[in-house]
């Protein structure tokens, strides 16, 4: 019996492909599609309006791009069995299953685990409702599996770096999904180029030399996202407003103060929790797989009007967009705080606690290609395996691998 092929229309890629019945399936489940109102940029949107693309379409993308991936290796005689293949598209789908509202911004702030523990977490509770249907993409996806020997016991160990590496499908599809929706043509990468490149050697994943420069383009065009779009300043600014309301309505809750807020949302706020209250409790991850952007949203709306004029100070500029000015520096901005502070105790009538709120410096920081993470390896023309940052000529050497640190200074005036 002939399988019905799903087709999705992807302003990114065109029609992409979904003939296994495991994807629909997983993609049809409710905490999947929670992912259609959790946006992809969280509040990138303010500077670039189009930037409204969410977390589901990022996921199908990545998916997509895995499928690719597979067929290139498979044109090699690079074989992983269909099951094998199957696992590896189902972890590209899931690998962001567990982000919260507003993705990255909110992260350790109103659920105080990280997404990927949480994308862990959900994975197995939905292996389980499926029968063990994902048993071997969790492999796939979990990282516990990036330390091990290069025996045959680690499994085809360079489908988890399609996943999870410097140069996984995940990094190709939200570099270029992004530049779509912000209009940021410098994000634009060669992801058919590179995908074509790919090769596996001791089970992990190279690239063959001749893809060197689209490797390199995809380093650059990070780095110049990261400045441009991720870490612009109001983009960095507004993501810093969003974390202070949350913040500022976990103190009021903890000290016994009434807020309006969705179930979902006042059960975060009410409780901290830990990873292994996770595990112990499903209730926890039930609750987190109700929560997303909206939630959020109605719940600032209505605490423009809090009693609290911290809170609902903070509410009205973001919601009226009249967000913090911000400035960036690779020198130290302690010496104009205070100044920004005195400026800000004027204008709100608050003290030394309270206006830390309005005027507060911080460090931010881009790392284009991470030499103590997993490197991206390239395979010569004489088959010798070297880091990108050995090849002759390359633009990837030391000084564009090395972490780039700036100080912000976040205020009203």
């Amino acid at each position: 019996m002939s399988v019905k092929v799903k087709i999705i229309n992807d302003p990114v890629y065109g029609f992409i492909r979904f003939p296994e019945p495991e994807l629909m399936r997983v993609i049809g489940h409710p905490w999947f599609q929670r992912l259609r109102s959790i946006k992809q940029m969280g509040l990138a949107h303010l500077v670039y309006p189009g930037a409204t693309h969410t977390r589901l379409a990022h996921s199908l993308g990545a998916c997509h791009l895995m499928g690719k991936a597979l067929d290139e290796l498979k044109a090699k005689d690079i074989q992983p069995d269909k099951e094998e293949c199957i696992a590896a598209r189902l972890a590209a789908l899931l690998h962001d299953i567990g982000h919260g509202p507003f993705s990255h911004s909110l992260e350790n702030v109103l659920v105080e685990v990280d997404h990927e523990t949480l994308s862990r977490l959900i994975m197995q509770r939905m292996n389980s409702e499926f029968g063990g249907l994902l048993e071997k993409a969790i492999q796939v996806f979990d990282h516990s599996n990036a330390h091990g020997s290069h025996s045959e016991a680690r499994g085809k160990y360079y489908l988890h770096q399609l996943v999870s590496s410097q140069l996984d499908v995940d990094r190709m599809d939200y570099l270029n999904r992004d530049s779509f929706y912000t209009g940021v043509s410098e994000g634009v990468i060669g992801y058919d180029r590179i995908l074509q490149m790919l090769t596996v050697r001791d089970n992990e994943l190279a690239v063959e030399e001749k893809g060197v420069y689209s490797v390199e383009k995809f380093i650059i065009a990070r780095r110049l996202m990261y400045w441009q779009v991720y870490l612009h300043k109001t983009v960095l600014g507004s993501e810093m407003l969003l974390i202070n309301i949350f913040k500022r309505a976990k103190d009021l809750v903890k000290k016994g103060r009434k807020l309006f807020a969705t179930p979902a949302l006042n059960y975060f706020l009410d409780n901290h929790l830990s990873e292994d209250d996770f595990k112990i409790n499903p209730e926890h991850l039930d609750n987190f797989c109700q929560l997303d952007d909206s939630d959020v949203m109605v719940s600032i709306k209505v605490w423009q009007s809090h009693e609290d004029k911290i809170l609902s100070t903070l509410c009205k500029m973001l919601i009226l967009r009249k967000l913090y000015k911000v400035s960036l520096s690779s020198e130290s901005l302690a010496s104009i705080l205070e100044d920004k502070k005195e400026r800000a105790k004027k204008l709100l009538g608050l003290d030394d606690e309270e206006i830390q709120y309005f005027a507060f410096t911080g460090v931010t920081s881009n790392s284009t290609y991470n030499i103590n993470d997993e490197l991206i390896k390239i395979e010569t023309k004489n088959g010798a395996i070297k880091n990108i940052t050995e090849i002759d000529d390359a633009l990837v050497n030391q000084t564009l691998a090395r972490a780039v640190h700036k100080n912000y200074i976040c205020y009203i005036q």
